[in-house]
């Protein structure tokens, strides 16, 4: 370890304190004034600052500098030990003893490093170096942290389409082909569905301060499945145990037969529940109801009913829902068409090729093709993308499309402020008997037993409001950082957007006054901004 960048020593002499400054080597760097400042600072010398640093930068040979007339008491080598914020290595810088004053010795450089705060990591060979050969006025890395193994996150393969975002084909006039959807994966029994990797814990690393340092935390999954499945020994792979379709939802694998009602859903079948998948051959008639884990397909029509779905719902011919019919599935809705009725896809999208006086709202997009294309009344909600033909009418029918949002998110933040004032009205109302119950003990009454009682309810009750609260108010900042952050929805027509037409992009909020045609509605810089093609 060789002696390359520049330095300085002190002397002593009858007539004064001397500074001699040594310039660098080959492509050394000079010392630099700060490091000399601190140093003479720390032993009190005084001097003239301006000639110091003027000298400094015309020296290119061995200089002598005089300080000042007195003469100070002669220093030992001396050092400074600095750890960086991670606490991942610690750096040495060694100040030269003056003439005729000793170095120190290696117990006492390490004393310098555990009085500077490092407890681990030392530099044997580097410090063995340096004992050897001195090193001055320059950082030297002394202790090294010894870094954490990182592990592995778990992760899981599966073995069907896992995509809800396939759409249906469309056919050479324009309309939708409901009969070739390809949206629902069979599977065989014995049929191997997913398979697990399993996570690689890591191991901690020690800091320069004697600290552990934590691996990143890694995230350990398990294979999820409904019934109808089971798991290998080792529990890595999992596998069909019958015949039917295989569907992800919320990561968990659901493999369901098929329930058939071979004319209409009425009064001879009642209301159909069903663990697997649901497929109409007729009608879903007024006030019936469907409630399926898997698909729920319906070749005919369904009227003023309802259907949840823990897959896709497909309607072949519509949804004619006379105010009262629902749609309600975590997977994608296709319909020929919606009419007067609630559609919610709660993970997916919904395609339709008519959309009249409905409230729909879709995780991605909601997609209005086909021969007729239009959206007119109600309210239609997506986070990614509107597309139609023709939006609102020419009656001026008051329409509301908004993208950039959750549906999903928007609602459960609506429900949870709802939550907080009923939960202070009932907190109220606890503590009034907590203040009352509590006034009549102070007074020295004696309580019977049911007041008792009552008072310890009220008290428990009081505080599990409290955290019933903290923990909606936490989960609202949540939900409205996610709001918050979508900014990128977009709403494309076709042909014309009508005047009556409120178009809203993540907050942002444009009303239709005049007809628009072959346009894109998208954010830009806090105003909806648009775009015509």
């Amino acid at each position: 370890m060789a002696q390359v960048n520049g330095y300085f020593r002190i002397s002593i002499r009858d007539n004064g304190t001397f500074i001699v400054i040594y310039p660098p080597k080959e492509d050394g760097k000079p010392v630099r004034f700060e490091m000399i400042d601190a140093y003479l600072t720390k032993w009190r010398i005084g001097y003239d600052k301006k000639v110091l640093s003027d000298a400094l930068g015309k020296i290119k040979e061995k200089t002598e500098l005089r300080l000042t007339a007195e003469k100070i008491h002669p220093m030992d080598e001396s050092a400074i030990v600095t750890i960086d914020t991670n606490h991942t290595q610690a750096e040495i810088v060694l100040f030269p003893p003056a003439e005729g004053r000793a170095l120190m010795s290696r117990d006492e450089i390490i004393g310098e490093l555990v009085r500077g705060g490092v407890k681990y990591g030392l530099q044997e060979d580097v410090l063995n170096a340096l004992m050897t050969e001195r090193v001055f006025c320059t950082p030297i890395i002394l202790a090294k942290a010894t870094p954490p193994i990182e592990g592995k996150d778990a992760k899981i393969t599966y073995h069907f389409n896992t995509d809800l975002t396939a759409k249906p084909k469309m056919l050479e006039d324009g309309s939708v082909d409901f009969h070739t959807l390809d949206t629902i994966c069979p599977v065989r029994a014995g049929d191997l569905l997913a398979e697990l990797e399993p996570a690689v814990q890591g191991r901690p690393g020690i800091d320069v301060c004697g600290k552990p340092i934590r691996p990143t935390k890694v995230n350990n999954l398990i294979l999820r499945h409904a019934n109808r499945i089971h798991l290998s020994e080792d529990g890595l792979k999992m596998y069909s145990d019958v015949n039917g379709h295989v569907s992800l939802v919320d990561d968990k694998v659901f493999v369901s037969d098929t329930y058939e009602v071979p004319a209409d859903v009425d009064s001879s079948t009642g209301d159909i529940t069903c663990e697997g998948n649901v497929l109409v051959k007729g009608n879903v008639r007024t006030g019936f109801k469907i409630d399926a884990k898997g698909d729920v397909i319906v070749n005919g029509v369904v009227e003023g009913a309802e259907i949840h779905a823990g897959g896709q719902i497909i309607l072949m011919r519509g949804i004619q829902g006379m105010s009262r019919g629902k749609l309600i599935a975590n997977g994608n809705v296709i319909s020929k068409f919606i009419e007067s009725a609630e559609v919610i896809s709660k993970y997916g999208y919904v395609q339709s090729e008519a959309i009249m006086h409905s409230q729909v709202s879709a995780k991605t997009d909601v997609i209005v093709g086909g021969k007729k294309g239009f959206i007119t009344g109600g309210s239609t909600r997506c986070s990614q993308m509107i597309e139609a033909k023709t939006v609102g009418s020419n009656m001026g029918t008051q329409t509301l499309l908004e993208v950039g949002v959750d549906p999903t998110i928007a609602e459960e933040f609506r429900r949870l402020e709802k939550q907080i004032p009923e939960l202070e009205a009932e907190k109220e109302s606890a503590t009034q008997n907590i203040v009352l119950l509590a006034k009549k003990l102070k007074q020295g009454e004696q309580l019977p037993v049911d007041k008792i009682l009552l008072l310890k309810q009220s008290q428990k009750r009081v505080a599990e409001i409290d955290a019933q609260i903290e923990e909606i108010d936490n989960r609202l900042d949540e939900l409205q950082d996610d709001m918050e952050m979508k900014e990128n929805g977009m709403i494309r027509v076709s042909q014309t957007a009508y005047s009556g037409c409120k178009i809203t992009i993540s907050g942002a909020v444009y009303y239709v006054k005049s007809e628009i045609s072959h346009t894109r509605f998208v954010k830009d810089r806090g105003d909806v901004k648009l775009d015509v093609y």
